[in-house]
């Protein structure tokens, strides 16, 4: 899943010259919290709603109304910016976007197309919305977690059972990370098959994998197999 069809656009920027408040007063009216700053179209900074509170925290104590908003009027952008731009391309994946963010510790980036031209910004939330369309969460189906066999066509045979008993696949997710050797960790989501049908599905399937848990998310539901 690339960056481009997840990033927000048109971009939202602010000049470096402009003021703190009129920063703070497009943050506001979008209902955002990241403002690439531009310097004659360019990319040269960025600046966050946590930047505008770190700038007027310090004196906010001490002024009164109308001292703080002379204050935030005459504060500019380039004053109180991130001046070194973490960027990633419009053609990352949205995991590569993750993962930089969370080595970073920054909670968004600006995007750039290949010519280094600015196109759009990033966020967490974003990458939440596409972890919930990529997993089949919005589905509402079933959610099944089981360590399977590493060996070729293992996942399959699962898959032919779920389908056996009408069910359709949302996403298949699969990772050798905490699984013993010679597994893997597997996540399925898949709907349609009838609730009065799942206990028979799941004696199957207990037969060919070791099974983890299931999560109803139409009925909201747990169930957990690790005792069993």
């Amino acid at each position: 899943m690339l960056i481009r069809y997840w990033m927000n656009k048109p971009v939202i920027t602010v000049e470096k010259n402009d003021s703190m408040q009129r920063a703070a007063a497009l943050m506001k009216e979008n209902h955002i919290r990241l403002l690439p700053v531009v310097d004659k179209g360019k990319l040269c900074g960025i600046v966050s709603d946590r930047d505008l509170k770190r700038a007027s925290a310090s004196d906010a104590t001490s002024l009164d109304v109308h001292e703080l908003l002379y204050l935030i009027s005459k504060i500019k952008v380039v004053d109180i910016m991130t001046r070194d731009v973490v960027t990633v391309n419009q053609n990352w994946t949205v995991e590569e976007a993750a993962d930089l963010m969370l080595g970073r510790k920054i909670s968004g980036a600006p995007v750039v197309d290949d010519g280094g031209q600015l196109c759009g910004v990033i966020t967490q939330t974003d990458l939440f919305k596409a972890t919930l369309y990529i997993t089949g969460l919005k589905k509402r189906g079933f959610h099944l977690a089981f360590v399977l066999e590493d060996t070729p066509g293992s996942i399959m045979e699962i898959v032919n059972v779920i389908r056996e008993f009408g069910g359709r696949m949302a996403s298949i997710l699969s990772t050798y990370e905490r699984a013993p050797t010679g597994y893997r960790n597997v996540y399925l989501r898949f709907y349609d098959v009838s609730r009065d049908r799942i206990d028979d599905m799941l004696k199957i399937l207990k037969n060919k994998a070791k099974l983890r848990y299931m999560v109803d998310h139409r009925e909201n539901r747990r169930t957990l197999f690790d005792n069993q």
